[in-house]
This record gives structure tokens, sequence and C-alpha cells, in this order.
């Protein structure tokens, strides 16, 4: 066998000549047509099997104007969020006998317009995208020439588009009414960068729950920024201390909870920590963490169901589904203000 030639397979004229037939005869054996005797079929199928050789699906779909393969851009397939939404959307495309291709967007909008535009060069039949950038002008050209598109997480930029959300500002309410109910009146707010989508609808369910009890909002009680773990400790360090610190956190997502009850751990008196987001062990700490759970999974069936509704034809205004959390009580947000000085 001579040696590998990586990047060139093998073709089916590779194959005809090694078989000593005609390519018509291997195109009959590798598509089950008729019209080959057993001895012939044999050579063929030996001489596939000696080269290796894999029948081009993707020439073969193309000519019937669609790829059978479907784009995902996430922030980070690292994230243990994304996880089963990826997982979600890949059952769904597998179930429309499409494959999955996933890339990052690190939360840098132009390299998710360059990995969207990259899908969609490769002739995807469409994309799911958790949006990093806030204009999304740049896929009106693909989306006019019959790429569907679907947001998840967070909705399109200056686009009209198809949208599945977690109620965020819902969630968020909920989860500083129930800190209230359990007596807390200085509630603190540790959130991602101002401009995420999530990020705002989750600050503004947080003014809204303190606004419906008669509740002021100092300014010092709102945290917005990187969600790195030395921010957010500074954050929790300030937030925690003077002669009139705060009593309960609401955490806005995962990361700034896990941080937050690292940092509480040490921390000399209990305070209260709702989180928006749940995560892996939560329910095994001491106490319990509370959160708001979304259901990432859900998120990322809607999002491919309703991008494989597009591609089977439906046409309809772009729609935005809003799903809802869920307040899981575990111990840490029924910690009540009592127990502080």
């Amino acid at each position: 066998m001579p040696s590998a030639r990586y990047g060139s397979r093998p073709t089916m004229k590779d194959v005809a000549a090694r078989a000593g037939v005609g390519l018509k005869t291997v195109s009959r054996v590798v598509n089950g047509e008729p019209g080959v005797t057993p001895e012939t079929e044999a050579r063929v199928r030996s001489a596939i099997d000696a080269l290796g050789f894999r029948r081009n699906d993707s020439a073969r779909i193309l000519r019937k104007g669609r790829t059978a393969s479907i784009g995902l851009v996430l922030e980070d397939l690292a994230d243990p969020f994304y996880s089963p939404l990826s997982r979600a959307v890949e059952e769904v495309a597998r179930a429309n006998g499409s494959l999955l291709f996933a890339g990052s967007s690190a939360e840098v909008p132009e390299r998710e317009q360059e990995l969207a535009l990259a899908l969609c060069a490769r002739r995807v039949d469409g994309l799911v995208i958790v949006p990093a950038s806030d204009d999304h002008r740049y896929l009106e050209p693909e989306m006019a020439a019959g790429i569907a598109t679907v947001f998840v997480d967070r909705p399109a930029g200056k686009i009209d588009a198809d949208v599945v959300l977690t109620d965020n500002a819902g969630g968020a309410r909920e989860a500083v009414a129930h800190l209230i109910a359990h007596g807390h009146r200085r509630i603190a707010f540790i959130g991602d960068r101002p401009h995420i989508h999530t990020a705002g609808e989750r600050l503004r369910g947080y003014r809204e729950a303190m606004a419906d009890a008669g509740l002021p909002v100092a300014p010092d009680w709102v945290s917005m920024g990187p969600t790195t773990p030395d921010h957010v400790r500074a954050e929790l360090a300030r937030l925690l201390g003077g002669t009139e610190p705060v009593t309960a956190i609401f955490s806005g997502n995962n990361r700034v909870t896990v941080t937050a009850v690292r940092v509480l751990a040490e921390h000399v008196r209990p305070v209260a920590l709702v989180g928006f987001d749940d995560f892996e062990l939560a329910d095994l700490l001491r106490p319990g963490v509370t959160v708001i759970a979304q259901d990432p999974a859900r998120l990322g069936r809607t999002a491919a169901e309703l991008l494989f509704r597009r591609l089977d034809g439906v046409s309809e205004a772009p729609r935005r589904v809003e799903l809802p959390g869920t307040l899981i009580a575990r111990g840490s947000g029924e910690i009540p203000p009592s127990l502080a000085p």
C-alpha cells in the first residue's frame, strides 16, 4: 500500500481503476443500483475496502439543494451552561438527518461574525446563534439567500429574527422577591457587563422587585462588569464591608455565584445568596445554593425545532419564545437577616 497522502481521499475513479471497471459501474455499486453482476460487484467492493473509499455525500446532498448540516455559534463551548443546550440542538439535528457544526465566539462580536459567515460559506442549511454582537445586519444577505437563523438566550441586534429566551427579568424578580420575603432589605446585585442582554434584563427584574416592595436601591448595591473571580471577590468585599453591609446577594449568573459561594464560606457572618442559573453540586453544599434555574436543554431544543420548522417551509412572522425559570430553594436564599448584626 502506498503511504497515505492526508487530505487526498480516494475517488470513484481510483476504485474503478483498481477494480478494472467503468466509472458508471462503481457508481451503481456505491448507490445500490441494479445492473451489475455479482462477480463484478464483489470486485468493486474489494477495491472500495482496499482503498478506504467513502461516498461523497456532501456533493450528492448539494444536488438536492440542502447540505443536511446546521451551525451552532455559542459564547463558550466549555461553559457548563451551554453543554446541555448544544446537546439538545444536536439531538434535534440528528432526528432531522442533519449534522451539527459548533464553535465559540468567546463573547467577541467580530469572532461571532467570522464564525457565522464561515459556516454560511460551507453551505449549512441554518444557524442557531447565541449572539455576542448587537448588530446582525451582516446576516441579512445570508438569510435572504435561504439560510434559516434562530437566536437563542439573547435576541438578534438590528434585524428581525426568531429568538428563544429565558424570562430573565421575571426570574430575577422572583429571586429578589424571595429574599425580600425572608426579611432582607439591603440586597445587592452582581451581574455581567451591562451591554449583555441577559445581564440587563436581570438587573431590570432586580430593580422592579425592589420597587414593588417599596425598597430603595442604593447606587453602590449594583455591580455590573466582568465576572472574573478577582473582580467579583473585590466587589463582594466592598458590598459586605462598611458600617451598613448588604445582608443578601443576588448573583447574575453561575460564574458569579460560584465565586460568591467561595467568598461567603470564609465570611464571618451568614449572608443570604440567590443565584441566577443552577450549577453542578449546588445541592450538595451546606447550605445548598438557592437558584433560579434555567433549562438550557429546553432552550436548545426549542430553538432547533423552530429552525427545522423554517427549513420545512413554515412561513410566518419572526417568533419570540420566552421560557420560564424555576426557583429552587435549597437554604442559602432562606438565611434571615437577623443572623447578621
